[in-house]
């Protein structure tokens, strides 16, 4: 391993351009345009290639870089002339260059790979990157010449995505394409990046051997609890106690340090005090350690001291090709029968099964494993994330997408690092299987988090109880069809309850059909009986049985909630109850209050012996049952709802409004009503023509240019719209009228600018809100608007970007969206154009992000066409986005944007 060239203390190159990346097996590599002092690594990176290698890129045999190549290949202008190189244990490994084509947009371009890292997808990421850099330059097309046995190249150029031109000349491939991202591009880099990002996860949850780093002899130590549970365990594979200071750990051999262990390395568990972690990592990264997870803390809780540690670990870490769970973390755990790897010293014995669990507090992680094992919960995986310095949650989102053993995804979230990433990787998880979210720290931004959660199909819960309830119901019941429920139990008292939590939660208690309503008064011996069913507290357990398939078998009802209250026959009740779940498409569940924990009977034991598909679930109380039943239906009602697609837009000329923005001050300000009306213009949303006075005199001449009759309103945002206190004056009719109302609204909210405009015709008063979310990132919502609704209605807000769906349904969500929808005599609203209108504000937050917050208040929807009578728009720095660009790991330290 070579020592990393010092680097210049300000590059000349642009910061962004330089960064880590995961590659297509997992591992990392660092990025970073070409400078001079990268002579010596150059030319010993050519030294390494094959002369296959050398000749395919040459189209010569060089067996030694002349130093007049070696210094033009080093010296570029990171304009005309470009290059990346990948760094990994401070070896180039790969480069990549472009040379613009004198006088044009085109430029040539070239890719080598050392070969002991071809086929790692090294290659396109370097690709993707230059094409980055180039686009920002000016470059439009690449150019460039391949031999045609160099089938390995071609694939690279071909896997990027882009539409290419190929042709023979001399003997070689020449390949022509434009770099400008599509969506085929952006589609196959987003997969490249989901396949890379779970593979690097599953190489820390599937290794074959692995170190203890710190595994002490003293029990109650981390490091010690972590080597002991690995073997306790039964992990498949060695596993190596390092401490200098001890021979033997729990009676294995110990080594003084991770580089006299004789067996590759796969993962490395490190509990070292936090000023010895670096060094530590940097004996991993010459051991070539695939993965490293860091329980010692002092970190990013340590003060400067701790964050720069922190900083340098992950470098050392990246820079190493590895990546790194924590620090501060609790561990993980891999269930799974051919790996058994419990790498964690939090308490708790798992059983296997089809939950991932994630924890962003190292605190909670043992609460976790107790509470799934008490409720029998079974675990396919566990990762405790601490710190969340390079792995985060979505790369582990990542990886349980593609992960055979997991249904279910259980989420302890304390903040989000990249929430757009977070969403739509979610958004298609959730496809397929539920993802239930614990989100703690509740405050001003909450309204932000539930949209997020509720555009991605997340489940979100309140308390930790909670969780579990959905989790179980999840992972053993198929879903709802939709909110019906039938109550069968054995109080009545017990039935009324649970009827209350399923009308409070949301969901259905219907009146059962006449004939199944007869045969439950047979049964039951009473008259009128119908939903809930109370069959008494010794109904026998074939009565209970047959008043449980009368009513699921009603066609009136979508999910089946059992109570029973202490009763001699519990089991053969239970078992009536599994009875039931395995012969139906309905959830079952259940409530044994007052009985000595869960029934036997009520499990079906999977191939592992744990609860499996089919098994009922039982809950504490009714309220229990029915508010997990409740978060289920409405999750599969996301799940059932098409998708979706952002529409084309015509008539928005970004350029022109990106043109507005910057040429105003990003400070926070509102912008005045000209610069907000050519804002809009520029994205098809004409604002209501609008004069701006702040004398009698002004407000005349407004009105003449407009044209009578004119309101009058204040322009203060306190007052704009208030008739209630006088601040607005209607049907202005002539210059008399003008001078009152003028002195009218100065009389009662106090002199000021106001705005002159026509008389807009009627429609239905909204309010749209476009506005970016420190939390969560863009956020578009609406509400009705007027006096009233000011008061009485909050917004219904979604996440970016919006599908036809998604703006279908907001208008729909929202309270008195009959007033738009029309019915029960009232005229219908064009809800189309209020559609069109919302998509265009999206494509503006997200194309613009320095539009803080763009305010429409109000927008008229009338029977046919809108009008927006008024716009406030401010302006904040853009925070970088990290969805753009090429793939990255983004931070050295923790992690902000993941």
């Amino acid at each position: 391993m070579s020592e990393q060239p010092p680097m210049p203390v300000a590059p000349d190159y642009p910061a962004h351009w330089e960064s880590d990346a995961v590659l297509t097996d997992g591992g990392t590599v660092h990025l970073r345009p070409i400078v001079p002092a990268d002579a010596d690594l150059l030319r010993e990176f050519h030294s390494r290639l094959s002369p296959d290698t050398v000749y395919n890129r040459f189209f010569t045999m060089v067996r030694t870089l002349p130093a007049r190549d070696i210094e033009r290949f080093t010296t570029v202008d990171h304009d005309e002339r470009a290059a990346v190189v990948a760094m990994l244990r401070g070896d180039i490994v790969g480069v990549v260059r472009y040379d613009r084509l004198p006088g044009t947009a085109d430029a040539e371009v070239a890719v080598v790979v050392e070969d002991a890292h071809q086929g790692r997808g090294l290659g396109v990421l370097l690709l993707e990157h230059l094409i980055s850099a180039a686009l920002e330059r000016g470059v439009e097309r690449f150019v460039a010449d391949v031999l045609p046995s160099n089938r390995r190249m071609l694939g690279v150029f071909q896997s990027v995505g882009f539409t290419i031109k190929r042709s023979m000349a001399d003997g070689y491939v020449e390949l022509v394409f434009p770099i400008s991202e599509t969506e085929t591009s952006l589609d196959i880099a987003r997969a490249r990046e989901h396949r890379a990002e779970a593979r690097s996860v599953h190489r820390l949850l599937h290794p074959k051997a692995v170190a203890v780093v710190g595994a002490s002899r003293e029990r109650g130590s981390a490091g010690h609890e972590v080597f002991r549970g690995l073997l306790a365990r039964g992990f498949e594979g060695p596993v190596y106690p390092v401490n200098p200071s001890a021979a033997h750990v729990a009676s294995v051999r110990a080594y003084a340090d991770v580089r006299d262990v004789p067996d590759d390395l796969d993962l490395a568990v490190i509990a070292v005090p936090a000023p010895q972690v670096a060094d530590v990592v940097r004996a991993c990264a010459e051991k070539r350690v695939r993965g490293l997870v860091v329980v010692s803390g002092g970190f990013a809780d340590g003060g400067e001291i701790g964050r720069e540690r922190l900083a340098e670990v992950v470098r050392l870490a990246r820079n190493g090709g590895m990546r790194l769970i924590g620090p501060n973390a609790m561990g993980v755990v891999n269930t799974d029968p051919s790996v058994r790897l419990h790498a964690t010293f939090a308490a708790g014995e798992p059983m296997q099964g089809r939950v991932g669990v994630f924890s962003q507090s190292g605190g909670l992680a043992g609460t976790f494993l107790a509470e799934a094992s008490r409720r029998s919960v079974g675990l396919s995986t566990f990762v405790s994330i601490g710190d969340r310095a390079d792995v985060s949650g979505n790369d582990v989102l990542q990886y349980w997408q593609q992960d055979p053993r997991t249904d279910v995804v259980v989420l302890h979230l304390q903040g989000f690092g990249n929430p757009r990433k977070f969403a739509r990787i979610a958004r298609v998880l959730g496809r397929s299987k539920p993802v239930v979210a614990l989100k703690s720290g509740r405050g001003a931004t909450d309204d932000a988090v539930d949209a997020l959660f509720l555009s991605a199909g997340v489940v979100r819960v309140d308390t930790l109880a909670q969780l579990f309830d959905a989790a179980q119901l999840l992972t053993l019941q198929p879903l709802p069809a939709g909110r019906r429920v039938g109550i069968v139990g054995t109080s009545s008292a017990l039935a009324a309850l649970a009827t209350d939590a399923c009308r409070t939660a949301g969901l259905e208690v219907p009146v059962l059909p006449v004939v199944v309503q007869a045969d439950l008064s047979a049964l039951v011996g009473s008259d009128e009986v119908s939903n809930p069913v109370d069959l008494g507290p010794t109904a026998a357990p074939g009565r209970f049985e047959a008043a449980l398939r009368l009513v699921a078998g009603s066609g009136e009802v979508d999910a089946i909630i059992a109570l029973v209250t202490p009763h001699p026959e519990v089991d053969q009740l239970a078992a009536a109850l599994l009875r039931l779940a395995a012969e139906t498409d309905l959830p079952v569940l259940s409530s044994f209050l007052g009985h000595d924990g869960v029934p036997e009977g009520l499990s079906a034991p999977d191939e592992t012996g744990c609860p499996g598909r089919g098994s009922v679930p039982s809950y504490a109380s009714p309220e229990s049952a029915a508010l997990a039943l409740s978060r289920a239906a409405s999750y599969a009602a996301w799940r059932a709802r098409p998708l979706g697609e952002v529409p084309e837009l015509t008539g928005v000329d970004l350029g022109a409004a990106r043109a507005v923005v910057d040429a105003h001050p990003h400070d926070g300000a509102w912008i005045a009503q000209p610069a907000a009306a050519a804002l809009l213009g520029a994205i098809g949303l004409p604002v209501w023509p609008t004069r701006s006075a702040t004398t009698v005199e002004e407000a005349l001449a407004g009105a003449e240019e407009l044209g009578y009759p004119v309101a009058v309103k204040s322009a203060d945002e306190r007052w704009r719209g208030r008739m209630d206190v006088g601040a607005v004056r209607l049907d202005v009719d002539s210059p008399d009228v003008l001078r009152e109302a003028y002195a009218s609204v100065a009389a009662s909210i106090g002199p000021g600018e106001v705005f002159v405009q026509p008389m807009a015709p009627s429609g239905v008063s909204t309010v749209v809100r476009l506005r970016q979310d420190p939390a969560v990132g863009p956020l578009l919502s609406l509400r009705l608007g007027g006096i009233a609704a000011d008061l009485l209605t909050d917004p219904v807000t979604r996440t970016l970007p919006l599908t036809d769906q998604d703006a279908s349904d907001l208008v729909r969500a929202v309270r008195g969206s009959a007033l738009l929808l029309g019915g029960t005599g009232l005229p219908r609203a064009d809800v189309e154009a209020l559609e069109d209108l919302l998509h265009r504000l999206s494509r503006l937050g997200e194309e613009l992000p320095a539009v803080a917050e763009l305010l429409l208040d109000p927008v008229l929807v009338g029977r046919s066409g809108l009008v927006v009578l008024h716009a406030g728009v401010r302006l904040l720095p853009p925070e970088a986005d990290p969805e753009a660009g090429p793939r990255r790991l983004t931070g050295r330290g923790p992690a902000h944007l993941r």
